[in-house]
């Protein structure tokens, strides 16, 4: 092989509609992706809380589990309950190592016949990898290469989507089905990663630039890059892996509790049964972590990234933040991070360290505006 061609960024089937509509390319997981169009991130990102907007998320892993036992297999991987996952229903899981620590969090869809995931770009080849080594005999994985991924979110998401399909009107929060848009077979979810009302898009490769073009030809919607969709998230209080979730940190650390099935916990019918099960049980029962995930506003007007480390009031190092952004909805910085348990009480003062400044913080509750889920 040349020199070089080991690290070639790979590309989305929408490549080329990016550049045609002014993207600004950046590399992100390997691939070659839109941080921003000529609108900007501040306004892409209110356009999509206001009105709707679209996303290329076609560099996310798709699978689909074949075979009686998957249910039960990735059960065994993840601390989530996925046995009696009902058809078309969709729910948020994550890998647990024996340490107890996130591999990579992801999206399981039950779709009848077969078990559909989506895994974050970064962990891709690791959680095939993953899975690979804990097939049940009769479960094949297959992995998607035909199909793009695309998001269309917002509080008029529902009208655009359905004027092509008005099968989609009908379905709910986290509700997953096979719909026929403009010829093509697609997987929709209404979910998605902005805490706005939305839906994910599972299209053939070949009709994603078509399908595209068709939502983006509405007045409502524009198209949306990295830089927004991460400004978006996090006002939401959604983690993104890598940042504010990796290995080292369990699911309770992570104040990720809800994400945990009562069913696989210690009093639960299916107790355990997943890697680092009696870590994590255990530190449910106990309390006993060091460290929690909280969400933090800014008390000034300068936004805190992600590395600030925090103080308390005595000049105490007590953290890190591990997300921040301005907050166009907010109205104020925003951030997320992990501090002592002891000091994560809302409300508690604590000091960013930015270019040699301690900045006041505090501890808020997360989102920090409403996410707005269509639950019917």
């Amino acid at each position: 092989m040349e020199k070089g061609m080991t690290d070639q960024l790979l590309t989305t089937p929408l490549h080329a509609l990016h550049v045609e509509e002014g993207a600004k390319m950046v590399p992100f997981a390997g691939y070659d992706m839109p941080v921003q169009y000529p609108l900007g991130v501040k306004k892409e990102h209110l356009h999509c809380r206001n009105a709707a907007g679209l996303f290329d998320v076609s560099h996310m892993g798709q699978l689909r589990l074949h075979g009686a036992d998957a249910a039960k297999m990735m059960e065994a991987l993840v601390p989530v309950d996925i046995i009696d996952l009902p058809a078309g229903k969709q729910r948020y899981a994550f890998f647990t190592n024996e340490q107890g620590g996130i591999m990579d969090d992801l999206m399981v869809t039950n779709m009848g016949d077969h078990l559909f995931v989506v895994v974050n770009a970064a962990c891709k080849d690791q959680d095939i990898a993953h899975l690979k080594a804990n097939l049940l005999p009769g479960v094949e994985m297959e992995i998607i290469e035909d199909r793009a991924l695309i998001a269309l979110q917002g509080p008029h998401a529902v009208d655009v989507l359905g004027a092509m399909n008005p099968a989609v009107c009908d379905m709910v929060f986290m509700d997953a089905r096979v719909v026929g848009l403009l010829g093509a077979e697609c997987i929709v979810s209404r979910s998605g990663y902005t805490g706005e009302d939305g839906f994910e898009i599972s299209v053939p490769a070949d009709k994603a630039e078509e399908i595209a073009r068709a939502l983006t030809a509405s007045a409502e919607v524009e198209w949306i890059g990295l830089g927004a969709r991460d400004s978006l998230r996090l006002e939401c209080g959604l983690c993104l892996y890598g940042h504010d979730l990796d290995t080292t940190t369990t699911p309770v650390e992570a104040s990720l509790l809800w994400g945990i099935s009562k069913i696989r916990r210690t009093d639960g019918e299916r107790a355990g049964g997943f890697p680092g099960a009696d870590i994590i049980l255990e530190q449910i029962v106990t309390k006993d972590v060091s460290r929690k995930r909280v969400g933090l506003i800014g008390l000034g007007k300068a936004p805190i990234r992600e590395g600030a480390k925090l103080f308390d009031a005595a000049d105490n190092e007590i953290g890190i933040v591990t997300s921040g952004t301005a907050g166009p909805n907010a109205g104020k910085p925003v951030a997320m991070g992990y501090i002592s348990k002891e000091l994560a009480v809302i409300g508690t003062e604590l000091f960013a360290e930015v270019r040699g400044k301690k900045l006041p913080m505090q501890v808020e509750k997360m989102p920090f505006v409403p996410q707005r889920y269509f639950r019917g």
